[in-house]
C-alpha cells in the first residue's frame, strides 16, 4: 500500500453519557478519515471506550450495577449508538474490557517488566481521582487539577512504577527534531515546557483490594493495571488483534482533547519506547467546545448542548459541517444552536442548496433534463475548479479545516456569481445562443460536481445527494482535478428533495446571537445634555472588546445589497467572513491585501442572508465618507490591538 492512513480518537471514559465534546472529536477524526479515503489512502479509523478504573467502579456502585453491566450499557447503548447515528465511519470500535485488548496489555507489561523498566515502590502524594493519577502542586489551579471537580487527596500506597523519567531526554530530543509531531504548535510548546524539568516515574498499578476493576498485573495478581497503561495501548492492541499492525501503525494520527495532552504526549511515547515499539506519526490536539457566552458547558449552568437533540433537529450533515466550520483546534471554540442555524442558512441553504436548485430548474426547462456537452476547460471558473483540490489539501494537512471549507464555499459562491453574470435565462430567449447556454449550464454542473466531492468529508450524505440530483455518482479527489467528467447525455431526475431547507427563525428557546451588530462600521459616540458621562466606559468594559489585525484575502460584492461588501479576512490562525457597509467607498479589488482592525469577539449576525463574523473599524469624515482603520505599522494578521 503506497498511501496509508491510520486515525484514532481518544477512547471515551465510560462513566457518564457522551457530550458535545465527545461528538466534536469524533467528527474531526471522521472528517480526516473520509478525506483520506476520497484521496486514495488505505484508511483505518479506530474509536472506542475506556472501561476500567476507580471512577467507573464508583459510578457503577452508585448506579446499583456491576462494573460490567454499567460499561456494557454505556459503551454500546450510549457511545456507540450515538456515533452510529452520527454516521461516524469507524472501522473498529474497541473496548478495553475485550479479551483481545487485555491479552495485549499483559504482554506489553511483561515485556517492559523483564526489560527492567518496571519496579515496585511505596509512594505518597496528591492523587486526582478524576484524572486517575498522582499530580504535582504545579499542576493545580486554586488547589484543583483543571478539569476536576474536587481537589486531589493525599494518598500513600505501594504500587508498580514505570521508569518514565529515564526516557525524558530521548523524548525531548525527538520533539525538538520533529516539530510536526504534536500539532497545533502551541500544544507542542506546552509539552516542551513540561520536559524541561524532571517528570518522575509513572505509577502503573493499583492494589486489587482497593480497585478490583482492572486488568491484573501478569506477575502479581494482587495488583491491577493503572488506567493509562491500560487505555493507551488500545491504539496498538486493535491493530495487533486484526493482524494489521505493520501496514498501519507508522502512519498513525491520534486525535485527542487538550485535557489529556500529558498522558498522550509524555506517558504514551515513553511507554512505546520502553516496549520497543515505533512512535506514531502525529498527535492532533483540539481545544474544548464552550457555550456561546464563552463559559464552560455544564448541566448545572443550563448551557449544555445535547448532541442527540441537535442531531434530531438538524441532521448529520449540518452538525458535522458547523462543528468543522466554526471551530479551530488551537483554541477553545464557542458553539451553540445559533451557529448551526446560521451555517445551515448561509453556506448550506443559500450558497450550496440554492445553486443546485437553480441549475436543476434550468436544465429541466432549457435542456429537457439532459446534461449538455462539456464546456471548455480554459475558462476562469473551470481553472479555479480543477485547482481547488491543490489549495484545500495543504490546509487539511495543516489541520485548518475551517479554512479548507471556506475555500470550497468561496468557489461555490463564485459559481453563483457566474450564473448571475451569464444570465442563462436571457440566453434561453435567443435560439442562436443555445450553445452558449448549454456551456454555461454544464459549467455550473461540473463546478458543483467538484465542490461536492471536496465537501463530502464534511457533508457525507448531502454531497452525494447533491450529485444524485444531477444524475451523477461518486468521484475521487483526484477526479476533481480534471474538467469535464460529468457525462454528457446524463438525464437528471425530474424530482429531487430540497438539499437544505432554510430555517427562517431560530428554534424556540434557543439562544440567539445579538441582533445589534448589523452595522459593520464603528458606532459614532453620542452625548446627552442631561447625562454628560453616559457614554463613558471603564477600562474593564474596554477589556471585553477583542481587537485584532486582519488582512483582507478576498472581497466581493454582497449578492443582495449594493452597499455591502463580503470580506474574507486572515486573522492569523483562521479566516473570518465579515460583511461591511463600505461598498460606496471601496471597490473589492482595492481592499485585497489591506490590513484592517477587526472586532473579533462580536457575536455573528446575518446581513441580508450572509453571515458576518465580526466588525471592521472605520471612521466617517465631515462629508460622510467612510474610511477604514488600518495599523500604521505592518503588523502580522492576528496581532492583538490594545
Amino acid at each position: 500500500m503506497s498511501k496509508v492512513f491510520y486515525i484514532t480518537t481518544a477512547i471515551d471514559y465510560a462513566n457518564a453519557a457522551p457530550h458535545i465534546g465527545h461528538v466534536y472529536e469524533k467528527i474531526l477524526a471522521d472528517f480526516l478519515a473520509r478525506w483520506h479515503r476520497l484521496d486514495g489512502y488505505q484508511t483505518y479509523f479506530l474509536t472506542g471506550t475506556d472501561e476500567h478504573g476507580e471512577k467507573i467502579a464508583r459510578a457503577a456502585a452508585k448506579a446499583g450495577k456491576s462494573p460490567k453491566e454499567f460499561v456494557d450499557e454505556l459503551s454500546e447503548g450510549s457511545f456507540r449508538a450515538l456515533y452510529d447515528r452520527l454516521q461516524i465511519s469507524y472501522d473498529d470500535f474497541i473496548r478495553t474490557t475485550q479479551e483481545r485488548h487485555k491479552k495485549y496489555v499483559q504482554q506489553v507489561l511483561q515485556r517492559v517488566y523483564e526489560a527492567g523498566d518496571i519496579y515496585y515502590a511505596e509512594y505518597e502524594g496528591l492523587y486526582s481521582v478524576g484524572a486517575e493519577r498522582f499530580v504535582t502542586e504545579k499542576e493545580l489551579v486554586d488547589g484543583v487539577l483543571p478539569g476536576d471537580s474536587e481537589p486531589p487527596v493525599l494518598r500513600r500506597e505501594a504500587n508498580y512504577f514505570f521508569r518514565m523519567e529515564k526516557y525524558r531526554p530521548w523524548l525531548l530530543e525527538h520533539l525538538q527534531q520533529n516539530p510536526e509531531f504534536i500539532q497545533p504548535v502551541g500544544y507542542r510548546n506546552e509539552v516542551l515546557e513540561m520536559l524541561k524539568e524532571p517528570i518522575g516515574d509513572l505509577s502503573i498499578s493499583r492494589p486489587k483490594e482497593r480497585v478490583p476493576w482492572g486488568i491484573p498485573i501478569p506477575w502479581d495478581e494482587n495488583h491491577v493495571t493503572y488506567v493509562w497503561f491500560d487505555a493507551l495501548l488500545n491504539y496498538v492492541s486493535a491493530l495487533v488483534s486484526k493482524g494489521i499492525f505493520e501496514p498501519y501503525w507508522r502512519h498513525c494520527w491520534h486525535v485527542i482533547g487538550k485535557d489529556i495532552l500529558k498522558p498522550h504526549a509524555v506517558f504514551w511515547p515513553t511507554m512505546l519506547k520502553a516496549a520497543g515499539l515505533p512512535l506514531y506519526e502525529k498527535l492532533v490536539v483540539h481545544g474544548h467546545i464552550l457555550a456561546l457566552d464563552g463559559r464552560k458547558m455544564g448541566k448545572s449552568l443550563g448551557n449544555a448542548i445535547d448532541p442527540a437533540e441537535m442531531l434530531e433537529k438538524y441532521g448529520v450533515d449540518a452538525l458535522h459541517y458547523a462543528l468543522l466550520r466554526d471551530t479551530t483546534l488551537a483554541a477553545d471554540s464557542p458553539f451553540g444552536e445559533p451557529v448551526i442555524v446560521s451555517r445551515l442558512n448561509s453556506d448550506l441553504a443559500n450558497d450550496l442548496g440554492n445553486l443546485l436548485s437553480r441549475v436543476r430548474t434550468m436544465l429541466l426547462k432549457y435542456c429537457g433534463g439532459v446534461l449538455p456537452e462539456p464546456s471548455g476547460a480554459d475558462s476562469d471558473i473551470a481553472r479555479e475548479g480543477v485547482s481547488l483540490a491543490a489549495k484545500v489539501r495543504p490546509l487539511i494537512r495543516e489541520l485548518r479545516f475551517n479554512l479548507a471549507l471556506e475555500e470550497i464555499l468561496q468557489y461555490v459562491r463564485s459559481l453563483n456569481k457566474y450564473v448571475n453574470d451569464q444570465k442563462p435565462w436571457e440566453l434561453a430567449r435567443d435560439d442562436s445562443r443555445k450553445k452558449t447556454l448549454e456551456e454555461v449550464l454544464y459549467t455550473v454542473v461540473e463546478g458543483l460536481r467538484i465542490a461536492s466531492v471536496l465537501l463530502e468529508a464534511a457533508l457525507p450524505n448531502k454531497a452525494k445527494e447533491l450529485r444524485s440530483g444531477l444524475g451523477l455518482g461518486d468521484f475521487t479527489l483526484t477526479q476533481t482535478e480534471t474538467w469535464g467528467l460529468s457525462p454528457a447525455g446524463t438525464r437528471i431526475p425530474e424530482e429531487a428533495p430540497i438539499l437544505f431547507p432554510k430555517l427562517e427563525a431560530m428554534p424556540q428557546n434557543a439562544q440567539r446571537p445579538t441582533s445589534s451588530a448589523p452595522d459593520t462600521t464603528a458606532a459614532k459616540p453620542t452625548a446627552s445634555n442631561h447625562e454628560p458621562h453616559s457614554s463613558l466606559i471603564t477600562i474593564d468594559d474596554f477589556a471585553k472588546v477583542e481587537l485584532r489585525v486582519a488582512e483582507v484575502i478576498k472581497a466581493e460584492k454582497h449578492p443582495k445589497a449594493d452597499k455591502l461588501l463580503v470580506l474574507t479576512l486572515n486573522v492569523g490562525d483562521h479566516t473570518r467572513q465579515v460583511v461591511s457597509g463600505i461598498a460606496q467607498f471601496y471597490t473589492p479589488q482595492s481592499l485585497v491585501g489591506k490590513k484592517l482592525v477587526l472586532v473579533a469577539n462580536l457575536k455573528p449576525a446575518t446581513l441580508r442572508g450572509v453571515e458576518s463574523q465580526g466588525m471592521i473599524l472605520a471612521g466617517e469624515d465631515a462629508q460622510g465618507r467612510i474610511v477604514v482603520v488600518t495599523p500604521e505599522a505592518d503588523l502580522p494578521p492576528g496581532t492583538k490591538v490594545r
